[in-house]
């Protein structure tokens, strides 16, 4: 049996990832809530192993040793995802990584994680690293795509389409959830889509 495959990510309305330049917003687009950070916590308490590219899990890294405890970076989630096992998919990433449980594995991507999804015994997990998730979706590679869409609009400081570089998918919906009465997480089963169909 294969081990079930998640992209994670969290979005603005207008599809980004990230805001840059002069914005304002703050972590999670300064819209997060208790009931957003306990769904949080809760869906990283089964075991999973994550799935990071090189570039994300660099973000993560700096961003965790710039902060201090009480910023959103430092969330209790974020640091049950850090105790949690990581594979690191880098040509150019090299140790010692600041990260517990964290293997760098060289090579294409798409021939890792189906490598992967054969031998791990526990659901995998990727938050973020769009390329990296772009291509595993065009190979079928994911199993579950998750987005945490944040009631924001960033037309001016959005960066980082979520699905800017993905080809084109169908898309069947298995879970929704408001949380904190405006952020909406939906969970779809990703096919890529055949013209003509």
């Amino acid at each position: 049996m294969t081990a079930t495959y998640t992209f994670d990510v969290f979005s603005s309305l207008d599809g980004y990832g990230s805001y840059g330049g002069d914005g304002d917003w703050g972590g999670y687009w300064g819209k997060q809530g208790p009931e957003l950070l306990d769904h949080r916590l809760a869906s990283f308490e089964a075991e999973q192993r994550m799935v990071f590219g090189g570039t994300t899990f660099r973000q993560f890294v700096d961003m965790l040793a710039a902060s201090s405890e009480g910023d959103d970076v430092r969330d209790r989630w974020v640091g049950r995802m850090r105790g949690m096992p990581a594979t690191v998919v880098s040509s150019t990433l090299e140790g010692p990584l600041d990260w517990p449980d964290a293997t760098v594995v060289g090579g294409d991507a798409v021939e890792v994680v189906a490598r992967l999804k054969q031998e791990s015994p526990v659901p995998l997990r990727s938050h973020g690293s769009l390329s990296l998730n772009w291509a595993l979706l065009a190979a079928g590679l994911v199993d579950r795509v998750q987005v945490t869409v944040f009631p924001v609009i960033t037309g001016r400081t959005g960066t980082d389409p979520v699905f800017g570089g993905a080809a084109d998918f169908d898309l069947e919906l298995l879970e929704q959830r408001t949380l904190d009465h405006d952020i909406q997480e939906l969970v779809y089963r990703p096919t890529l889509h055949v013209v003509g169909r």
